[in-house]
């Protein structure tokens, strides 16, 4: 154990810096918790309480809230939350801090499987644990923290070969946050796709009955249940490219960032200007390593704009939230090809 902690002692520190940046006045700043909070927080109380949400339903899939579904994984951490701290805002917001945690190990572990290299793994946690993008998320209730937390794990057991794991943990994030039901399918399928043509029958069996019984309630709710009217308002009938385009942006990467108050920091962009230099090593050194596995991160990159480009709010930090620990990790490789040839590391 002494061993263990001595190797991550570094690992354990930005830990530490993550959860004081968090933790610090977490209940007043933001001064007042958003409508969805509130929402979020008084669905888990209410469950909580009577085993039913507000509308009556008994400990239900889909959260019918403000013209929307919400999904099940951060309401009912929050429930949890609520056990032990109250309906208060403090309560609402400490599962996002969990999740965000978790989300800077799971990095640290998907990067050493993808490069073997601890600093690259160490750098790649710490900018994703710095960066503006990440913060303002990982410090109030969203449910986009539960979804990239639970997406991340499932990448690293990807990368294991655990492939059932995997699968659980893909289809947990795609019940935490609409993003992510999108990402899902776009990276297992031809994951699985690929087990089947190495005859790897199994694991690949075993997840299609999991994903299956994952989709009933999913049709239940889009079929039935008039789940398509929130995807019908805020689906976009513009032009994809341009939408797409507008995540990669200067303005919205490193100049102002989100035009929604709540998802940034005031003039600040999502990313830090210095990135600017080191995202460009960074896919230098990718295209330069001829590795397919680091090529896969390129490939991820513009899979996670996806969901925000199908949606009217463009550009849209929070459903393109998987564009930040991918960008951190691609600068922290930019970082370190910068030192390699500079101090001869």
């Amino acid at each position: 154990m002494i061993r263990i902690c001595k190797n991550n002692f570094i690992l354990i520190l930005i830990c530490l810096l993550f959860l004081i940046t968090r933790l610090y006045k977490i209940d007043t700043i933001p001064s007042s918790v958003y409508w969805d909070e509130a929402s979020i927080g008084y669905n888990a109380y209410s469950v909580l309480t009577t085993g039913k949400d507000e509308w009556g339903e008994t400990l239900p899939l889909h959260f019918r809230a403000f013209g929307e579904f919400k999904l099940p994984v951060y309401i009912y951490s929050v429930l949890v939350s609520e056990s032990a701290f109250g309906l208060t805002s403090f309560a609402v917001r400490l599962p996002s801090v969990v999740y965000g945690l978790l989300s800077i190990i799971g990095l640290y572990l998907v990067v050493f499987k993808l490069t073997k290299n601890k600093l690259i793994s160490l750098l790649s946690s710490y900018l994703f644990a710095i960066t503006p993008w990440f913060f303002i998320f990982s410090r109030t209730g969203y449910e986009a923290v539960a979804g990239l937390a639970f997406f991340i794990w499932a990448l690293y057991f990807l990368l294991t070969k655990k492939i059932v794991i995997s699968v659980l943990l893909f289809i947990i994030s795609a019940y935490s946050y609409n993003s992510f039901r999108i990402l899902t399918p776009l990276v297992l399928g031809p994951v699985l796709l690929f087990y089947l043509f190495k005859k790897v029958y199994a694991p690949v069996l075993i997840s299609g009955v999991l994903i299956i019984m994952s989709l009933v309630p999913i049709y239940k709710l889009y079929k039935e249940d008039s789940g398509l009217a929130r995807l019908q308002s805020v689906g976009s009938k513009s032009g994809m490219v341009s939408n797409y385009v507008k995540n990669f942006s200067l303005e919205f990467l490193f100049i102002k960032g989100d035009t929604n108050p709540r998802s940034q920091i005031p003039n600040t962009g999502q990313l830090y200007y210095v990135d600017i230099l080191f995202l460009i090593l960074g896919i230098l050194y990718i295209l330069k390593s001829k590795d397919l596995k680091l090529y896969s991160v390129l490939a991820l990159l513009l899979l996670s704009v996806i969901p925000a480009a199908i949606t009217k709010e463009n550009p849209h930090a929070l459903r393109a939230i998987l564009m930040s620990p991918i960008l951190s990790m691609i600068s922290a490789l930019g970082i370190y090809y910068f030192a390699k040839y500079i101090f001869y590391i």
